[in-house]
């Protein structure tokens, strides 16, 4: 790709209405040295939790509520997402294959289908040309946020005895899940803390909170924990509150975006893992295995033998990307950033990784055709 460094290539940020991915796209838009345009989109009411299928196609977005999308056409896109994706590889097929794209995360599709996949490692790839590899998401704590709903909540929770620990609770997501066992164990974990610590708990639930979770932590909670109760119209969320003020979190490992705002922070933190029940179990094993297979090359004898098999495995889509949320979890503590629910909060000792740089040098490559 051609282009020119004063401005730079003509380029469109594709972004959703998942905040969480948006601030991702955000942080590489900030570090580029050339000015980027946006194009939300507005996705239809049936799609905002049901999938559209994967491919160049806009039926899964309300046009008259999205940005335009018409030429000239970019030469390049920033997005992330299975929708935002869907309208990128969309707009690359009306450039005549002119548009390169480059998305953020796991794609639905196959990476082949993208000039560029920038990846966290709680994602499994094998290795390939056009896949870049970081440590953390890169969404990036608001700390103007963080500060203001710190002042707005420091009165309310004044009067709660310190140490101060967040609950943070997720939910049910491939191959975790929340039964009674989990609510159990997170309720024996929640005690524990308050015994443990003489302080206070703080817990708020999310959107994917089941609801017997919730009714249970309403019916069940110990005294000296309070509760917020996710609800899609709430005004009064204490989670950024929380996080400026909390002296230490414990966030349900489903929830990876809740962890890494925690780590940049660099306050205790500590992962409450979920189950994965008879099903999941059995998927969590492909999901090791996935790993395994993807890794990169050690020098071991059988190194060679197991990149043949990686291949062509993948190749023929019998084994393709996925997520190991618990290789992330041990990742995250062997580099001292986290420890687990179920021994005692402690300060983190290892070094944030920021790979940003790393990314935007690898978008520039691509820009100059050097990479």
């Amino acid at each position: 790709m051609t282009a020119h460094r004063e401005s730079g290539p003509r380029t469109w940020v594709v972004l959703g209405d998942k905040q969480g991915d948006n601030a991702q796209v955000e942080a590489i838009v900030q570090a580029l040295p050339w000015p980027c345009e946006q194009r939300h989109i507005q996705v239809l009411d049936e799609f905002v939790f049901g999938k559209p299928r994967v491919g160049p196609t806009l039926y899964h977005i309300d046009r008259e509520h999205s940005d335009p999308l018409e030429p000239p056409w970019p030469d390049l896109i920033l997005t992330i997402g299975r929708r935002p994706a869907n309208v990128a590889l969309w707009i690359r097929e009306q450039s005549g294959g002119h548009t390169k794209i480059i998305i953020i995360g796991k794609p639905s599709s196959m990476p082949d289908d993208y000039d560029l996949v920038i990846y966290s490692a709680e994602n499994q790839f094998p290795p390939r040309a056009n896949l870049q590899g970081i440590s953390l998401p890169l969404m990036r704590v608001d700390a103007t946020a963080v500060d203001a709903a710190a002042r707005d909540w420091e009165s309310r929770l004044a009067d709660l005895p310190r140490p101060l620990t967040a609950f943070l609770v997720g939910g049910p997501t491939g191959p975790f899940i929340f039964n009674e066992a989990a609510i159990r164990r997170l309720l024996q974990t929640i005690e524990r803390i308050l015994d443990e610590t003489g302080g206070s708990v703080y817990i708020t639930t999310s959107r994917r909170t089941p609801p017997t979770a919730v009714k249970a932590l309403r019916t069940r909670l110990p005294a000296g924990a309070q509760l917020f109760a996710w609800t899609a119209d709430a005004r009064e969320n204490p989670y950024r509150g929380l996080l400026g003020l909390a002296d230490g979190f414990v966030v349900t490992g489903d929830s990876i975006s809740m962890m890494v705002e925690v780590i940049r922070l660099r306050k205790p933190l500590a992962i409450f893992s979920l189950p994965t029940g008879k099903v999941g179990a059995i998927d969590q094993l492909r999901r090791s295995f996935t790993r395994w297979l993807f890794a990169p090359a050690s020098g071991k004898p059988g190194d060679r033998l197991r990149t043949g098999l990686c291949n062509l495995l993948y190749a023929m889509h019998i084994v393709i990307h996925t997520r190991d949320f618990t290789a992330f979890h041990d990742s995250l503590v062997r580099g001292g950033l986290a420890g687990y629910a179920s021994d005692p909060l402690k300060a983190p000792s290892g070094k944030v990784p920021d790979d940003l740089a790393l990314a935007v040098k690898r978008i520039t490559a691509l820009v100059d055709g050097s990479g």
